[in-house]
């Protein structure tokens, strides 16, 4: 039986278009967290805010955003995720890099762009998901508008996950659907589910309410974070509640097979 794993979540606000205030920001956030933890999650574009100004404000792969997450993971010896807007290849992504202490760096770039932001204008769409193997757990890192869609979150048996993990920027306008969706994704691939989110006013004057949660795989929500609270939570999700619920209620051996075709 594999270990439990224990995951700190930072819903808080962001400056926007700020990279060293966020950055320093997010060094206090972290510093504070006195209790072991294996992952640390951050919000979407982190360093930020959710901007469709990349030429002026992407990083190259390897840049100061990420520089400071390798920083970050080695001084408290765990894995720091969360996504920033990098530039690679005159082409840019809202890319999430996935940061171990020993330096090791995996990444995902962003499936779904947010078209009603106009993010598609400015950002390139990723085509290949990220599946971690971390102490024993599988874990699935996805972003913010990806959550809209099942098929690519679906716990499959040629990807299967432990973990669904979601970092994000999205508004408060649709915090019912952010809540709703988490839940669903929990249940429906019987995994735990992490949403982490922002909260405050963007530059672009649009409200975030946070609502970041942990979710076990019965759909039930563990954290207690409150909508608009700036809050650091660390929880432990227990792998043989996991195992033993997939046991009882073995669901996901009768799911459809299916194929994403490109």
């Amino acid at each position: 039986m594999n270990s439990d794993i224990t995951i700190s979540i930072i819903q808080t606000s962001l400056y926007w278009e700020n990279t060293p205030k966020n950055l320093h920001h997010f060094s206090e956030k972290i510093h504070a967290i006195t209790t072991p933890t294996d992952i640390i999650v951050l919000p979407e574009m982190f360093s930020t805010g959710f901007t469709m100004n990349p030429k002026q404000l992407a990083e190259l792969n390897g840049g100061e955003a990420l520089q400071w997450m390798l920083q970050m993971a080695k001084t408290k010896n765990c894995v720091i995720v969360g996504s920033v807007a990098v530039k690679e290849n005159e082409v840019f992504y809202n890319r999430l890099y996935w940061v171990l202490p020993d330096g090791e760096v995996y990444h995902y770039d962003k499936r779904h762009l947010f078209q009603m932001g106009k993010e598609h204008q400015h950002y390139s769409a990723g085509n290949k998901k990220l599946m971690i193997t971390y102490k024993g757990w599988r874990i699935c890192p996805l972003i913010c508008y990806d959550l809209r869609f099942p098929v690519w979150s679906r716990n499959t048996e040629s990807e299967t996950y432990d973990l669904l993990m979601y970092v994000a920027n999205w508004p408060e306008a649709r915090s019912y659907h952010w809540k709703q969706l988490l839940i669903a994704r929990a249940i429906e691939n019987q995994t735990y589910v992490v949403g982490v989110n922002r909260i405050g006013l963007d530059g672009n004057n649009i409200n975030h309410s946070g609502d970041s949660m942990m979710i076990n795989p019965r759909g039930e929500i563990m954290s207690s974070i409150q909508v608009h609270e700036d809050k650091t939570e660390t929880l432990t999700l227990s792998y043989q509640y996991l195992h033993e619920y997939r046991t009882a209620f073995p669901a996901l051996s009768d799911a459809d097979e299916f194929k994403i075709i490109e």
